[in-house]
């Protein structure tokens, strides 16, 4: 690892710290994220973290607050775009049909995409829109 690298994954580790306090189950390689797709039954919500300041001041504290629905996922998933690339970039195989966007958070169930919600519908929004997006799409489960 050269000196970029550990620098960046020094200062993402509160960014991840933040999704996995709160439940999520963190997919750090390719493998991890075919094993949690393959595996889990049921409703996920899969969180694209990024550095940027719309996954801090919206994303992740809306993921999270979301969480406090009575109706909720299953499972809780994370990968780090621009931090673990390829693993981000294999998640992303499974959201078929919807561009590249990090931040973004999609619900599945069982594999398969039921709610995407791209960054365009994450920045420049209230943490509350955000929230009301999930727990509307929550309800629909």
């Amino acid at each position: 690892m050269n000196a970029y690298e550990a620098y960046m994954k020094e200062i993402s580790q509160p960014m991840r710290d933040e999704l996995t306090g709160a439940g999520f189950t963190e997919l750090v390689t390719p493998d991890e994220v075919d094993e949690y797709i393959s595996s889990v039954k049921g409703t996920s919500l899969v969180v694209i973290n990024s550095v940027c300041g719309c996954a801090a001041g919206l994303a992740r504290p809306a993921a999270i607050k979301s969480l406090e629905n009575e109706k909720r996922p299953d499972h809780l998933a994370t990968v780090f775009a621009g931090q673990d690339r390829e693993a981000t970039a294999r998640m992303r195989d499974y959201l078929e049909g919807y561009e590249p966007s990090s931040p973004s958070m999609a619900i599945l169930k069982d594999g398969q995409v039921l709610h995407f919600i791209p960054r365009e519908h994450i920045e420049d929004h209230e943490v509350e829109e955000i929230v009301e997006n999930l727990t509307n799409a929550y309800e629909k489960l």
